[in-house]
């Protein structure tokens, strides 16, 4: 059997940083499990993070209204996007497993991180308009998001000023990664780091290799299945009526995005359930 094929897309200018050492844990501890492991140093590659007309070799379909969706998907298909992207395609087809090592930015990834996913996710490689969410083209694929976070736990707590990490996670997780379809694994959150004492930030490291070594055998978080959505023009991909009802008499919505109008379910998008009822 074929070893597994790990890529690491980091986003981190020094390499004196916790997201460096988290990196490089990573690193280490997959290769000395047999895994292939393949890096995206984003900042090293100097990877170009903004969506233009130069991802696209040859003529647009249409130059006088450029639509990036359906030029590269038109440019895709014609084998006529730019190099970097179709080398980050094929280390993303090698892939197994997919972590995103980065620090939050403004709650979110960082430009460079983002524009990788703009660029490299491409429509016709990652998802079609037929093909999304738990029918999306990358649903052999796992994909987890290890980051750290400027604050403590304490104020990404349900009521802490930040807000809950559930709904930060949603448009996250849910929004980038499971609408391509990839099986998303619990983040992996390295809270405050740069405020925490030496052996606060070893221990983290240490929690972190030791999952490592099951990481691929993980299950992933719960998304609601495409199943349970009317996906037709005239429901306007709602949930069905039937499912709305069997959950009615529940304390909790399905997920931290079909909430129902009832309260979150507690650590959606931050644990794997033991038993996915979605």
């Amino acid at each position: 059997m074929a070893p597994n094929t790990v890529l690491i897309v980091y986003a981190h200018h020094s390499p004196s940083s916790f997201n460096a050492a988290a990196k490089d844990v990573a690193v280490q501890t997959l290769t000395a499990r047999g895994c292939k492991v393949i890096v995206s140093d984003l900042y090293a590659m100097g990877f170009h993070a903004v969506a233009t007309e130069a991802d696209i070799k040859g003529k647009l379909k249409n130059p006088a209204h450029f639509l990036y969706a359906e030029e590269t998907f038109t440019a895709y298909k014609e084998d006529r996007l730019s190099d970097d992207i179709k080398e980050e395609h094929h280390k993303v087809a090698q892939a197994d497993l997919i972590i995103f090592q980065f620090p939050l930015y403004w709650f979110s990834y960082p430009a460079i991180m983002k524009g990788w996913m703009e660029r490299v996710l491409t429509r016709g490689f990652a998802y079609t308009l037929q093909n999304t969410y738990d029918n999306g083209l990358c649903k052999d694929k796992k994909a987890v998001l290890s980051f750290t976070t400027g604050a403590p736990e304490t104020k990404f707590q349900p009521d802490g000023i930040n807000g809950d990490v559930d709904v930060l996670l949603w448009p996250l997780q849910n929004g980038v990664l499971h609408f391509c379809g990839f099986q998303v694994l619990a983040p992996q959150i390295f809270w405050g780091p740069a405020r925490a004492s030496p052996s606060e930030r070893k221990a983290m490291l240490e929690a972190w290799q030791a999952r490592l070594k099951g990481l691929l055998e993980e299950q992933p978080l719960s998304f609601a299945s495409s199943k349970l959505f009317d996906l037709s023009v005239q429901a306007g991909a709602r949930l069905r009526p039937e499912v709305k009802e069997a959950y009615a008499s529940q304390t909790y919505g399905l997920t931290t995005g079909q909430h129902l109008g009832k309260p979150l379910p507690p650590n959606n998008q931050t644990k794997a359930p033991l038993n996915d009822k979605h």
